[in-house]
């Protein structure tokens, strides 16, 4: 179980490799730029919601980017909820 920290646009091959390797049981948290992967419709949204994975949206960063209502699926955290969720992973990989 890994909690990927996804700060990536999909634009980015980052983001891809990561939605590549993501395995049932891990977590992925869109923050930075990665937040534009909870765009409902979007290719990169499409991406991650396949993968089956849960995955999380830091709320501060998809503010400052205009994603107020992202895609189904995402669960929307503030940094109070990223703290927990490295809690409960103990392995954790970022991508750039």
């Amino acid at each position: 179980m890994i909690l990927h920290t996804l700060n990536a646009s999909p634009a980015s091959p980052a983001f891809y490799d990561c939605a590549k390797v993501v395995l049932a049981g891990d977590a992925v948290v869109l923050m930075g730029d990665g937040v534009y992967a909870a765009l409902p419709g979007s290719k990169g949204c499409a991406e991650l919601q396949a993968t089956g994975v849960e995955l999380y949206l830091l709320i501060p960063d998809a503010q400052v980017a205009g994603v107020i209502h992202p895609a189904a699926g995402f669960i929307t955290i503030d940094m109070s909820g990223l703290v927990g969720l490295t809690e409960r992973f103990p392995r954790q990989h970022a991508w750039y």
